[in-house]
């Protein structure tokens, strides 16, 4: 009787043995990808925080200390940098900045939430091009419409006001904010309208105490996207506010710098003073504005 000896059988990168057994090769290999990931990753974060860290610190050092060593750590955590900054005008920029901004965002939401309802929701004739045409105001830039722009606000007497501000906010980003609502919008089953309609209610009802409450994480999501945008904004604000009193933090910052003659320390103070906000609201609301964009852009 004859017997056959059975070769042993070559497994593939990426396969297991018989008893469940990883290959080496694979996890030697998953191994590595995760540890460049991770380098990457470690890299990125420095490279985004590193730069705000020297921004603080140096807001609590001297002219001749940032000067002298800009990469050592301030000898001590004097608070002069930022009263200083906070009295010399800081103070009125952000009162101008927040009311802008805040205005703003309530017209944009409201606007953008209304519309992407009638675009989505409601049997409008020429939807098809309305969002087109509303595509298209995405791809203008600041820089090309300044001039017109000027030119309509000074005719309505609205230039150099913190209301032709808002509007110009609003009619800028409203094209973005309608786009992405819309886009969340289009997911939302058309069946609990129906069923509301049949149930009596109004589209003002339907608008108001159903869309609304299913769009909270697009909406969260398009307030950051718009409050980052409105707050940091500097060529219309540059050209449309004169007036010192009026200017916002972007802008107030730069004639900020010329006022105090190169006080490099009260700059930074007033550059963290402005960032600071920014920073804190999107920790705050970093996971609804992660779920708002994946749900409604990524479908």
């Amino acid at each position: 009787m004859t017997t056959t000896a059975s070769t042993p059988t070559r497994l593939k990168p990426g396969t297991s043995h018989p008893g469940g057994r990883p290959v080496r090769g694979a996890s030697l290999s998953s191994r590595l990808v995760r540890i460049i990931v991770w380098v990457v990753l470690i890299l990125m974060a420095i490279g985004v925080l590193y730069p705000l860290f020297w921004m603080v610190s140096s807001s609590f050092k001297s002219s001749a200390e940032i000067f002298g060593s800009p990469w050592a750590l301030p000898t001590s955590l004097s608070w002069e940098s930022f009263a200083t900054a906070w009295e010399e005008g800081v103070f009125q920029y952000f009162v101008n900045s927040t009311l802008i901004t805040v205005g703003s965002l309530v017209l944009v939401l409201a606007l953008g939430t209304a519309a992407a309802f009638a675009l989505t929701k409601l049997r409008l004739p020429f939807a098809a091009p309305i969002s087109l045409l509303i595509l298209g105001g995405m791809m203008i830039s600041p820089t090309m419409i300044l001039v017109p722009v000027f030119q309509l606000m000074t005719a309505v007497h609205l230039h150099d006001t913190l209301i032709g501000m808002v509007l110009v906010y609003t009619a800028y980003r409203l094209p973005f904010t309608i786009f992405l609502i819309r886009a969340y919008m289009i997911t939302l089953p058309d069946e609990v309208i129906e069923a509301s309609m049949i149930d009596g209610a109004s589209l003002l009802q339907i608008f108001w105490r159903i869309i609304i409450p299913l769009c909270r994480p697009v909406l969260v999501s398009a307030g950051l996207v718009y409050v980052l945008f409105a707050w940091n904004e500097f060529p219309f604000a540059l050209v449309l506010l004169n007036d010192p009193s009026l200017k916002t933090l972007p802008v107030g910052l730069l004639d900020f710098k010329s006022a105090l003659q190169t006080d490099w320390s009260v700059l930074f103070a007033g550059i963290t003073l402005a960032a600071l906000p920014m920073i804190v609201l999107f920790i705050a609301a970093q996971r609804t504005f992660v779920r708002g964009l994946a749900d409604g852009m990524g479908k």
